[in-house]
């Protein structure tokens, strides 16, 4: 799958999910629950969203061993050297990263940098939501500069926004895992699959032996802006009051 497709499927699965895994004892600690909606007491509103995001640019994480890929542009030659490492180390492009153990590994990581050390927390959250907004094309066409302008000016405004609305992060662990994975999922609807039970090789396929093309008109015409009406429903869903 492409980077946008797979950011907006990370953003679908958090919406789709959070409301039920944010319930557990330590993946909520926001002090302040709204009374209505499927949202009660579970995230505020803020949260969800946040989340959303967070979850959208995690959902990208898996592709930092393709030095072409769009997080691997992101941040300029950082993110280029960081993916040729991790294109090394991990045996080539849908390798390590695209697994199940991965997955659990980063979300695990995530966890314990938001509970140990709030600067690296914040500091992860920013990055993976301008990762997020890069994914799904947020910027001037034609205009690199521009574009990254923009794209850490509504980073930073984001984060301020949520940093004023008393966004707590304890559900960030919760957010990279089912972004990776979800990512993980989505390449196994590819004609290539992933090595989802790395360090088996075996790639998985699914549904089987039908692979969506990465990057044709089916993911470009007709499965982005399905699951861009997805996005839109179900926040609808989460937030509208019952």
């Amino acid at each position: 799958m492409m980077g946008h497709s797979h950011a907006m499927t990370g953003a679908i699965a958090w919406l789709g999910l959070a409301p039920a895994f944010a319930a557990l004892p330590l993946l909520n600690e926001s002090s302040r629950f709204i009374e209505t909606g499927i949202m009660a007491g579970a995230l505020t509103p803020s949260e969800l969203i946040a989340g959303a995001l967070v979850c959208a640019g995690a959902a990208m994480l898996p592709d930092l061993d393709h030095p072409s890929a769009t997080i691997a542009q992101t941040f300029g030659p950082v993110t280029w050297a960081l993916s040729k490492v991790v294109a090394w180390v991990s045996g080539g492009h849908r390798g390590m990263t695209h697994s199940l153990a991965f997955a659990v590994a980063v979300g695990f990581g995530a966890h314990w940098l938001a509970n140990t050390y709030p600067i690296g927390r914040d500091i992860m959250v920013v990055l993976l939501i301008g990762l997020a907004l890069r994914a799904i094309g947020i910027g001037i066409p034609g205009n690199k500069t521009g574009s990254a302008m923009v794209n850490v000016g509504l980073t930073a405004g984001l984060f301020v926004v949520f940093m004023s609305l008393g966004v707590g992060y304890a559900w960030l662990g919760l957010a990279v895992g089912i972004g990776c994975f979800i990512h993980v999922v989505g390449d196994c609807m590819t004609e290539r699959g992933c090595p989802v039970l790395w360090p088996l090789a075996a790639r998985w396929v699914l549904p089987w032996k039908i692979g969506i093309k990465t990057g044709k008109k089916f993911e470009q015409k007709i499965l982005a802006p399905v699951l861009s009406v997805a996005i839109v429903g179900l926040l609808f869903w989460r937030l509208a009051p019952l």
